[in-house]
């Protein structure tokens, strides 16, 4: 039953991951190339540079935010023995992690289509990083987490497909 359970969660974790991959890579992908080709004009408004800056400002920041908020959720995972518990603390900083950096996503979008300032291309590339580097496997489950030998077994069991 146990497997089981932690197959759901981790699962769900895994499938929210790849959803939100999936709508955000090829939104900023069109704008990218939109931004790259110079030759289609949308005529979008031109907004003064302080917005330019606060979607800076605010991208750059989520990102800090995300990482920090994370470390401090794994850490809070310390505080049970329960291996269900722990995966379930890590599930929900990770899916919390990643709807942060789906937000940073579209913000550097929206930056680029924008302000065609590469500094949006750098934030999104910065994004991409922690969505690859982040993505739930056995191995950085068991890091994070510091489990011991038999729930390391656990958890790659849950990881394997039905």
């Amino acid at each position: 039953m146990e497997v089981s359970e932690l197959r759901r969660i981790y699962k769900s974790a895994e499938q929210l991951i790849l959803i939100l991959m999936a709508i955000v890579l090829p939104i900023f992908g069109m704008i990218y190339l939109y931004h790259n080709s110079g030759n289609l004009d949308w005529d979008l408004p031109n907004l003064p540079s302080f917005f330019e800056e606060v979607l800076i400002g605010f991208g750059i920041g989520l990102l800090l935010v995300q990482f920090l908020l994370f470390r401090k959720r794994i850490k809070s995972s310390f505080l049970t023995e329960e291996l269900i518990l722990k995966l379930r603390t890590y599930t929900s900083a990770t899916k919390e992690r990643y709807v942060l950096l789906f937000f940073i996503s579209l913000i550097s979008s929206a930056g680029l289509l924008l302000f065609e300032n590469p500094i949006f291309i750098v934030i999104f590339a910065v994004t991409l990083i922690f969505f690859s580097v982040g993505k739930p496997t056995p191995d950085r489950i068991s890091r994070l987490l510091k489990l011991d030998k038999d729930q390391k077994e656990q958890i790659r069991l849950a990881s394997r497909p039905d």
